[in-house]
C-alpha cells in the first residue's frame, strides 16, 4: 500500500542513490579517462550485485519488511542505477520458468529503447 511514509523513504533512498551514482561516476571517470563509458558499465553492475544482495538477503530471512526492501531497492538502488530494477525483474521472470517473457523484455528494454531514444534525438534535433 501506498503511503506518506513509505514515499518519503524511498524518495530519501532516491536522494541516497542518486548521490552515490554522480560521486561514484566522477570517480569512475577519474580512474578510467578512456572514451569508454566505463563509470556507467561499473555503476550498472555495481547495481545488479547490490539489488542482488538486498533480495537475496529479504529471501533467506524471509523477512517481509517491505518498507527497508523499498528503501534499498526502489530508493538506493533504483536512485542508483534503473539497470539494477531491469536485472532482479529478469531474474524473477527466469526463476518463474518465463524464458519467453524475460527475452522479449531484454530485446523491447534495449534494441527498442535505443530506437527511441535515436528518435527522440532526431525529433529534437530537427
Amino acid at each position: 500500500m501506498m503511503t506518506l511514509p513509505i514515499i518519503l523513504l524511498i524518495g530519501l533512498g532516491g536522494f541516497i542513490g542518486t548521490i552515490l551514482r554522480y560521486t561514484s561516476g566522477v570517480f569512475f571517470v577519474k580512474a578510467f579517462p578512456a572514451g569508454f563509458p566505463y563509470a556507467t558499465l561499473s555503476i550498472n553492475l555495481i547495481g545488479c550485485l547490490l539489488i542482488g544482495i538486498i533480495y537475496g538477503y529479504f529471501d533467506r530471512a524471509q523477512m517481509e519488511t517491505e518498507n527497508w526492501k523499498s528503501f534499498l531497492t526502489i530508493g538506493i538502488c533504483g536512485g542508483f542505477t534503473t539497470f539494477s530494477a531491469f536485472s532482479i525483474e529478469n531474474m524473477q521472470l527466469l526463476r518463474e520458468g518465463l524464458y519467453g517473457s524475460a527475452l522479449l523484455y531484454i530485446f523491447i528494454s534495449i534494441i527498442v529503447g535505443l530506437a527511441l531514444t535515436f528518435g527522440g534525438f532526431m525529433l529534437a534535433k530537427h
